[in-house]
């Protein structure tokens, strides 16, 4: 019997009863000692084992996809018009662990019961082993990233990245002339094995904005705010559950999160259309800023591979959200640079820029592995939200290695900083000045 597959047997097994522990340690117990030993020694002592070769895929831009203000969600094959873009796109992956819901509705019933009964019901998890994004390759964040940047743009833009003849373009959504909201655009492998779907994030009024910028503060300011955007007295907030003297109604800011036109809901929706469409390929999900936090919150609920770019952190709102947690999060990657204050949650308060802008950026804790680049030590950059475009990953990080070789100090070198859990005291340094509570609904103070 081999290691692996002694690990194998035990991760399905504790995947399976996490949240029984008493019972696993029955269980476990009635094992005889010398074969308990044999396991522990095993899994606890062995060397760590060699990553599996690096593959590669080949993506191609296929559809546009996107929202109307109805919420109906559209597709789009890219226009022949725009065959000269329709590039091929590398891509190095690496086997990963992934934990999917047993179906959609198991999720959702689950989901229903924490938010209207307070209960948190064991959820049947499915272990998967699947082909995921190589963040550890530099050439494949810069790739996803460029992908990410696209999503801001129609393949025609002069800002659209030319990602190589190993992509094609496919669909993109939310780009109809009503489109006022969700909007990217949908890669897909050349042997239709993987499908990569980027989520745009926030557009900015001052940069030039767009039909989505109304949409898009709104969202940010319901998912990373402590208590809807009420950053001072002269705030008008998104939702009315602000209860006085730095008192927030719990209850009713959840509530405003499950909106039918909201982006989360919107993106389950998108993620199960393209499951339809592709049934048996893998689907991926990144995104930058807003997009980011979607992309991680949609590869929550389905365990999708995901990388999200300089995103706001995402903790807070998907407990709110009442996401059923799986075992893991580890298919979930964040990165960002220490010089960006928004993903390191620092962008707030009433004189920060964001602030200044309308944003209340509260947040502070990510899910899954966290790749800083530390800018602030390593390269000196000042924080400011100057940090925060895509563009400045893409142009000032990606462009090389992290880290060059150096034969004085016998070391040889990183392409991307090292992957790190978030800290896990994170969740206690969120929304310190806040009280919540059932205020609305109740007498007590």
């Amino acid at each position: 019997m081999t290691t692996s597959w002694i690990s194998r047997v035990w991760h399905v097994l504790h995947t399976r009863l996490y949240n029984s522990s008493c019972f696993f340690s029955t269980m476990f117990a009635t094992i005889p000692a010398a074969l308990r030993l044999l396991i522990t020694t095993l899994l606890w002592n062995q060397e760590t084992p060699a990553s599996p070769p690096a593959q590669e895929l080949q993506f191609q831009l296929r559809h546009i996809h996107g929202v109307t203000n109805s919420s109906r969600t559209i597709f789009s094959d890219v226009s022949p018009s725009y065959s000269n873009l329709l590039e091929i796109y590398p891509i190095k992956t690496q086997n990963i662990i992934t934990h999917r819901p047993s179906s959609f509705s198991a999720f959702s019933e689950s989901r229903r019961k924490s938010m209207t009964l307070g209960q948190s019901g064991l959820l049947d998890w499915d272990v998967a082993e699947m082909q995921g994004p190589n963040p550890s390759n530099r050439e494949t964040l810069l790739t996803l990233a460029k992908m990410t940047s696209n999503a801001y743009n129609e393949p025609s833009d002069k800002d659209w990245y030319d990602l190589g003849r190993d992509w094609n373009s496919t669909f993109s959504y939310g780009w109809e002339p009503d489109a006022d909201g969700f909007r990217g655009h949908i890669f897909v492998s050349t042997d239709n094995s993987t499908v990569v779907v980027s989520i745009k994030g926030t557009s900015v009024p001052i940069l030039g904005g767009g039909p989505t910028t109304t949409k898009d503060k709104r969202n940010d300011n319901l998912l990373f705010s402590c208590c809807c955007a009420r950053v001072g007295p002269s705030w008008y907030p998104v939702c009315d559950c602000y209860s006085g003297s730095n008192r927030c109604d719990l209850s009713c800011v959840e509530k405003a999160l499950i909106e039918e036109s909201l982006f989360y809901t919107v993106g389950i929706n998108l993620y199960r259309n393209i499951t339809y469409m592709y049934p048996e390929a893998n689907i991926w999900v990144i995104g930058h800023s807003l997009g980011g936090s979607l992309a991680s919150l949609v590869g929550l609920t389905f365990g999708a591979p995901v990388i999200a770019f300089e995103a706001p952190a995402e903790m807070m709102a998907s407990q709110r959200l009442h996401l059923p947690s799986p075992p893991s999060t580890q298919h979930i990657t964040h990165v960002f640079n220490t010089a960006d204050p928004i993903p390191m949650g620092v962008c707030n308060g009433i004189t920060s820029t964001c602030a200044n802008a309308g944003f209340a950026m509260e947040s502070r804790c990510h899910l899954g592995k966290i790749m800083r680049y530390d800018t602030v030590e390593k390269l000196g950059w000042r924080v400011g939200v100057q940090n925060h475009p895509i563009s400045t990953v893409i142009e000032n990080l990606l462009v090389e290695d992290w880290e060059k070789p150096d034969e004085k100090a016998g070391t040889v070198g990183r392409e991307t900083p090292e992957l790190v859990d978030e800290d896990p005291d994170c969740p206690a340094q969120e929304c310190m000045t806040w009280t919540f509570g059932d205020f609305k609904n109740s007498s007590a103070t």
